[in-house]
């Protein structure tokens, strides 16, 4: 499922920014593995497609878990990284995520707030109803969106970006994501993947201004497309 250059799903690029639809299994930056990042990946295409000699500029503006899919953005100047990341620090930016559960929770629609407490030893964050000690407060609201034979399509805007949020905030009131054992759905998916798509991200372009809307088709897999 890894990204090449040659199969890298671009959905928008201009001279500032490069976006695109991250596969389930990609890192978005290099890690302890030493498996190709999608950046290394991105810049390749770059230095390929605009015939840039030398070094190619990419900047990594946040960051999505490895086993989810969805879209990914990257600076392609440093102005234009250093107005992103403001953005994104200050919230100015709107997120969907798409997840598919088993188990659909009680409420059609609900507001959902936690106190998330990160182990990180164990690279897993816990949601708590109450404040506990050093712990953010994480809040999305989700939304049923279609109901499957066996399945439930959440639609999900977060609020707060914090470390595994949906993740285990969905496992929290009983409806964990189908393919994460790490927060307690019961098998993993073949590919290592589990159902969790970044599908849309609108914001203000960092240099023209304009609002930009990006939507990221899911991967190509039987569940996902049955939920289209």
């Amino acid at each position: 499922m890894h990204s090449t250059k040659d199969n890298l799903q671009v959905l928008y690029e201009d001279n500032h920014l490069i976006i695109v639809n991250k596969r389930p299994g990609d890192i978005v930056q290099g890690d302890k593995t030493g498996d190709v990042p999608l950046s290394e990946i991105v810049k390749e295409y770059v230095a390929e497609k605009y015939n840039k000699p030398g070094a190619v500029y990419l900047g990594v503006v946040h960051r999505l878990d490895r086993p989810t899919s969805g879209i990914v953005v990257f600076a392609r100047t440093s102005k234009a990284l250093a107005r992103l990341n403001k953005m994104f620090a200050e919230r100015e930016t709107h997120k969907t995520y798409w997840a598919v559960v088993m188990k659909a929770p009680k409420q059609g629609t609900a507001r959902l707030v936690h106190f998330l407490h990160r182990n990180a030893k164990q690279n897993k964050s816990y949601a708590h109803i109450k404040e506990v000690p050093n712990s953010k407060k994480g809040i999305l609201t989700y939304t049923i969106v279609k109901s499957l034979q066996r399945y439930t399509l959440l639609e999900i805007d977060l609020e707060t970006g914090r470390h595994h949020q949906i993740r285990s905030q969905l496992s929290s009131i009983g409806s964990p994501i189908k393919g994460d054992l790490k927060y307690g759905f019961d098998r993993s998916n073949k590919d290592g993947s589990i159902h969790l798509h970044a599908r849309s991200l609108s914001f203000i372009h960092p240099v023209q201004k304009e609002k930009l809307t990006i939507i990221a088709p899911p991967p190509n897999e039987n569940l996902w497309n049955a939920c289209i």
